[in-house]
């Protein structure tokens, strides 16, 4: 059977190696000061170093490890009902696993008996292997209502997570999202290795299970139910991280540390939650420069949107930033006559002052972090993408949407790299942000774009050059399924 050993018992088995003594194992394991079974030796109210001498001078043979791994499993799951194996029970299995070792120590102080009956007493929640310093108990009354608090939050941590890793892979169909999810509850079931609160479980006699709250059994989308499990996981992380520091600093922190991701991970979801409701029905993306435009740009935004493009892009080089602003703000205030988004690219500072809806960045831009504190939470923010790395990072930065490219050669911008229909299919399984197929789109390659997996694309040239730019948006939008 596979046993749950902690990687201090590891370290141990390798000073003793294949033959070595039994005594061995308990010098091994009892040599670090701050350790479990030092811990557990001092609460017996021995000297160390005492019971120390009298192992080094026992000769008896170990055990194969294997078998004293499964005596430290039984005892384990018979004192505080948790299979792992960890330090201060592979050193109860030790010294019970030899009558000669037993009487060297019981003549030196410590008795078997002692050791079942302080871990039988505490097992409740046992001193942590690893890592960082032991969780030593004093009061087993408060450790055994603390242990209470901290599994019931575990369980709680657990579930919500369960939840939310259900709604990003079920319902966003979000493998990056999905994957950050899978890490966290990784995360959390190490941080709480060797911290075995079980047995202090009460289910009966807990007076929380009879008691509900107005609205809980009220949930009106998969989106709030996801939003109501990560709040409920921030909570129940933080109690984990204040009851644990009852048992020592380590869970506390820990505990802490996932919470922090915790929060950021509400901050993808939810936030990605409303970019992807915001921006549902959009599958035409235009992006012009003014001296592109075949006609005047005012016009080509009112003939494009009315032939169904939804959002429009800004993208001029060459200004100066005041008349960059002053575009910015006459294609505000046509695209507002349309009805349509408007977002600037590169300058999430002229974006901000034209009371745009957004701001497009290039890997070489300003980080999404950076330009959100410029352009306030409620703003949409693309990021262009070239690899599946950066499309993964671009998720992780907050981004509300992709841009997924170049895809073919481009008329109106020169790339030296295309990743072509490969990447987008990579990248369209990837996430379920929205991601805009761009560079050389046009009507004559749609079905290249929609057979590779794309359902919205960022058309520049197809638009700006087109002496009917409603008729070529209007072909584009049917050929998406619009």
């Amino acid at each position: 059977m596979a046993h749950d050993i902690s990687p201090a018992v590891e370290r141990a088995a390798e000073q003793v190696g294949t033959a070595g003594r039994l005594a061995d194992w308990f010098l091994a394991l009892s040599a670090d000061e701050d350790g479990a079974p030092a811990a557990l030796l001092q609460r017996a109210g021995v000297r160390i170093d005492v019971v120390r001498g009298a192992a080094d001078a026992d000769r008896t043979p170990a055990p194969p490890a294997a078998s004293l791994y499964a005596s430290a499993r039984e005892w384990s799951i018979k004192l505080r009902g948790d299979p792992a194996v960890t330090t201060e029970f592979v050193l109860l299995a030790a010294v019970a696993a030899d009558a000669a070792l037993r009487d060297r120590l019981h003549a030196a102080g410590l008795r078997l008996a002692d050791l079942q009956r302080l871990l039988n007493t505490l097992g409740i929640e046992t001193v942590a292997d690893e890592p960082g310093p032991a969780f030593v108990v004093r009061d087993p009354a408060d450790h055994a209502d603390a242990a209470r608090v901290v599994d019931a939050n575990l369980n709680r941590a657990r579930e919500s997570l369960r939840v939310i890793d259900d709604y990003c892979r079920f319902v966003l169909n979000d493998a990056v999202l999905t994957g950050q999810v899978k890490r966290l509850r990784h995360e959390l079931a190490d941080a709480t290795r060797g911290v075995a609160v079980l047995a202090a479980r009460d289910t009966p006699g807990d007076v929380g299970t009879t008691l509900t709250a107005a609205g809980e059994y009220v949930r009106r989308s998969p989106a709030e139910v996801a939003a109501v499990n990560l709040k409920r996981l921030q909570e129940s992380l933080r109690s984990v991280e204040e009851y644990g520091k009852i048992f020592g600093p380590e869970l506390g922190k820990r505990a802490e540390a996932i919470r922090y991701q915790a929060y950021t991970l509400e901050t993808l979801i939810v936030g990605g939650t409303g970019a992807r409701q915001r921006l549902a029905g959009v599958k035409l993306y235009a992006l012009l420069t003014g001296s592109q435009c075949v006609a005047s740009l005012d016009w080509t935004i009112a003939e494009a949107a009315a032939g169904g493009v939804q959002v429009f892009q800004l993208r001029e080089k060459t200004l100066s930033d005041r008349e960059l602003l002053e575009r910015a703000k006459a294609v505000r205030r046509w695209t507002r006559a349309a009805g349509v988004l408007f977002v600037v690219n590169d300058r999430p500072d002229i974006a901000r002052l034209a009371d745009a809806d957004g701001v497009h960045l290039g890997q070489d831009d300003l980080p999404v972090a950076a330009a959100r504190r410029v352009v306030g939470p409620d703003a949409l923010i693309g990021v262009s993408t070239h690899t599946a790395a950066q499309v993964r990072q671009a998720i992780l930065d907050g981004a509300d949407y992709l841009g997924v490219g170049p895809t073919f050669p481009s008329r109106t911008k020169p790339f030296d790299h295309f990743p072509g229909l490969a990447f987008v299919s990579e990248a369209t399984a990837l996430t379920s942000l929205p991601a805009f197929v761009l560079g050389g789109v046009e009507p004559a390659n749609m079905e290249q774009v929609t057979a590779a997996g794309g359902t919205r694309v960022a058309v520049s040239s197809a638009l700006a050059t087109a002496d009917d730019p409603r008729q070529v948006a209007a072909t584009m939008h049917q050929l998406l399924g619009g």
